[in-house]
């Protein structure tokens, strides 16, 4: 069920002042970014290899990733693991003992469909199971850049 790591999260207080380091100090490309409004963040992702980088800011002092930044600083948030079986792995783990933040899938960016399983049940890194979505194709149709 589990494919690949699909991408890393990097909490981030302002995608305008992080987007340039991976771009001029690690010769990424900024490839697309996103409001995500229900979760309060915006993301903007870079491409490496066969996984991406998400790097999110918060858009609401209320959102999960303010809370993160205030109470952790910036950092990896989350570690998104890919699987062709979403609801099949959010079982496993359950079954397994994981406290889930979701116990059903909710919409992420790109139109993937995700769920979280809580840092006390996995070594306090948040842990995304993702079953990938539009990205490809948004992606392969050119950039969605406005920061």
């Amino acid at each position: 069920m589990i494919q690949r790591i699909d991408h890393l999260g990097i909490a981030r207080h302002k995608l305008a002042d992080a987007i340039p380091l991976y771009e001029q100090a690690l010769g990424l490309t900024c490839e697309h970014i996103e409001e995500i409004a229900a979760q309060k963040v915006r993301t903007a992702f870079f491409t490496v290899g066969e996984t991406h980088l998400e790097l999110v800011e918060p858009t609401s002092d209320d959102s999960p990733i303010a809370k993160f930044l205030r109470e952790r600083g910036e950092g990896v948030h989350p570690v998104a693991i890919a699987t062709d079986d979403l609801v099949g792995q959010l079982a496993k783990a359950r079954g397994a003992g994981v406290r889930l933040v979701n116990e059903t899938p909710v919409q992420k960016a790109h139109g993937n469909q995700v769920a979280f399983l809580h840092p006390k049940s996995t070594h306090g890194v948040l842990t995304e199971l993702c079953a990938p979505g539009a990205r490809q194709s948004r992606l392969e149709r050119g950039s969605n850049r406005s920061p």
